[in-house]
């Protein structure tokens, strides 16, 4: 299962769930876009060269969580790496979760994190990776808890509203007075 579309002699990933399924492709000057019906599944720089392949290693997570063996030799793990989306956290966490759990959970730990990519900042996870590696605890779900205690304590408060002095309750200001629309609506110009 490649989960790729060819453009002009290019290929493009497409999330795994669309393997073996027609999609339609717009061709951009500078983008490549798959869609499914009127909803965009990727987008891709375009690329120069014929033969290249551009692999979003987030397109074949699903498929990882069920052959987390497949991770380590991946194209789409080289071209993360290559263009600094895989960081030293990542390899870090990946190292001390296969030294504690084993090669497959271990991955499985890893790719846990990587889908939390999806909805978390990656300041977030990083800073939840470093405690995991510390505490020694490689669960998903814990390190989503924590990364997530991370990103409220990142958030400033809101600022205080102020209210206008005539806005308080107790103030007094004039009603408002419709009297120069009215003279709109009868033609009545002063």
């Amino acid at each position: 299962m490649k989960a790729r579309v060819c453009v002009r002699q290019s290929y493009y990933s497409v999330p795994a769930s669309y393997a073996g399924r027609r999609v339609a492709v717009r061709l951009g000057a500078d983008t490549v876009t798959a869609y499914d019906g009127g909803t965009v599944i990727a987008s891709h720089v375009r690329s120069l060269h014929k033969g290249t392949e551009d692999l979003v290693l987030d397109h074949y997570l699903e498929v990882l969580t069920r052959k987390p063996g497949a991770l380590a030799g991946a194209t789409a793990l080289a071209n993360a790496r290559a263009r600094g989306l895989f960081t030293d956290a990542h390899q870090d966490f990946w190292d001390a979760a296969r030294r504690h759990l084993g090669d497959k959970d271990g991955t499985k730990a890893l790719i846990g994190v990587l889908l939390l990519h999806r909805t978390l900042p990656t300041f977030a996870l990083q800073a939840a990776m470093r405690e995991a590696i510390t505490s020694g605890r490689f669960d998903a779900d814990r390190l989503a808890v924590t990364a997530r205690t991370h990103v409220a304590a990142n958030t400033e408060p809101a600022p205080p509203i102020t209210l206008p002095a005539n806005a308080i309750p107790g103030a007094t200001r004039p009603a408002p007075s419709l009297a120069g629309y009215d003279q709109l609506l009868t033609g009545e110009l002063a």
